[in-house]
């Protein structure tokens, strides 16, 4: 594995400034590229699991964290309440207080449940400098995040679901979690009184990471302060781990904010609270794609995937048509000419870009292309509609594979 910190700004994904503070990175047109792919592909994957998502402000008075729970167990990682007309507000640790109020303002049945809503959502946690790096401890985090409304009954069908999920998005992504842990209280955390309900909660976990039969293991002192979770670990260039994406149940904010719904019998009932992130935070997402792949993502994801390199100025008007086609399907693709050097150094300064179409006399005057693949295959000359459309269909599928013929159909260099 590739240091995401050395790499992310050899190819120009991110950086940081001093006068823009230690912990806040900034996003150069790549790294952008690369974000909001990642952002659209998981928003599209929760809309077809049913979620549906919503906007919150980054802010909140204090109360509303007082009343969650966070300031009391949490306020050491929290940034400095800010005055502003007689009131506190605070930047957000976290965006679970926000979607119980948006739950709580509309009246609920039980026939809406499970109700699922997601948001990729700005928070800030006040992280000490000396734990800083990268992306991966960031001040200024997007948060993937969803919390599902839903009955008791429901709860351990919602969680494995949601792990389900996680599972699904690392296959398309390539990643390979180093293991899954049952995240349990430990002695000296801030911890909620509550012992009847974290009972309840690590008896729904377990069940669910059973009946997954998912190998785990078991950790005290990493749950929330609110409840156990299933956390699920990565592993960074060093070896040292973290959490990427989580699951848990929380018995604890719908009883602090009051949450109910109508029940079949016409009385008011509590749901329960599953939170589920799959991709985490979106920047510690990105420094273990980085690392995972050493830059050369899947070809859905890469923020070039088609580079035309012309052997001459004479057949620059056929490889930007070429990109033009490239444009007109979806594709992400460029023209990189002679003013970039010769067709060898383009062709090694191309070597992540998964596929390369080298444009010369004979492939200009048929309208025909032999690509090369970044795996070193030479699938034969293609017509360049039927390229752009075999490209753009293994894009849409968002798998790993960067052609869909057999290993051995293609030559290799």
């Amino acid at each position: 594995m590739h240091d995401h910190r050395r790499l992310g700004r050899e190819l120009e994904l991110f950086d940081t400034d001093p006068l823009i503070g230690a912990g806040l990175p900034y996003w150069l047109p790549d790294g952008a590229v690369l974000r909001h792919t990642l952002e659209e592909y998981i928003r599209a994957e929760e809309q077809r699991a049913g979620y549906r998502h919503v906007y919150s402000p980054v802010l909140g008075k204090r109360e509303l964290y007082e009343i969650s729970g966070h300031w009391a167990h949490y306020s050491e990682d929290m940034f400095p309440p800010m005055e502003l007309g007689g009131e506190q507000v605070v930047l957000r640790p976290s965006l679970c207080p926000h979607h119980a109020v948006i739950y709580r303002s509309r009246a609920h049945s039980y026939r809406e449940l499970p109700l699922r809503m997601a948001e990729l959502g700005g928070m800030y946690r006040a992280e000490l400098s000396g734990v800083l790096g990268g992306l991966t401890r960031v001040r200024a985090i997007q948060l993937n995040d969803a919390h599902i409304f839903c009955t008791l009954e429901q709860v351990a069908g919602e969680a494995r679901d949601a792990l389900e999920l996680i599972r699904r998005v690392y296959g398309a992504l390539g990643i390979e979690p180093a293991r899954f842990r049952l995240s349990l209280p430990g002695p000296g955390g801030k911890y909620v009184a509550a012992p009847e309900l974290w009972e309840r909660s690590t008896a729904l976990l377990t069940e669910v990471l059973e009946a997954s039969g998912l190998p785990y293991e078991a950790a005290g002192g990493e749950a929330a302060f609110y409840g156990p979770k299933i956390d699920v670990q990565v592993a960074d260039a060093a070896g040292r781990e973290s959490t990427l994406s989580t699951v848990q149940i929380d018995f604890h904010q719908p009883e602090r904010f009051g949450l109910h719904y109508i029940g079949a019998d016409g009385a008011r009932h509590r749901p329960v609270m599953v939170h589920r992130s799959v991709l985490g935070s979106v920047e510690r997402a990105v420094a273990h794609l980085v690392e995972r792949h050493g830059g050369a993502f899947p070809g859905w994801l890469s923020p070039v995937q088609l580079v035309a390199l012309p052997v001459s100025d004479e057949q620059r008007p056929a490889a930007e048509e070429l990109v033009r086609r490239c444009a007109a399907a979806g594709l992400r693709a460029e023209v990189r000419g002679r003013e970039l050097g010769s067709l060898g150094a383009r062709i090694r300064q191309a070597r992540l870009v998964p596929y390369q179409a080298v444009i010369g006399a004979a492939e200009a005057a048929d309208g025909r292309v032999a690509p090369r693949l970044r795996d070193g295959r030479r699938p034969g000359p293609l017509p360049a509609g039927e390229l752009v459309a075999r490209i753009g269909a293994l894009v849409a599928a968002r798998g790993t594979a960067l052609w869909d013929e057999p290993e051995g159909a293609a030559v290799r260099e």
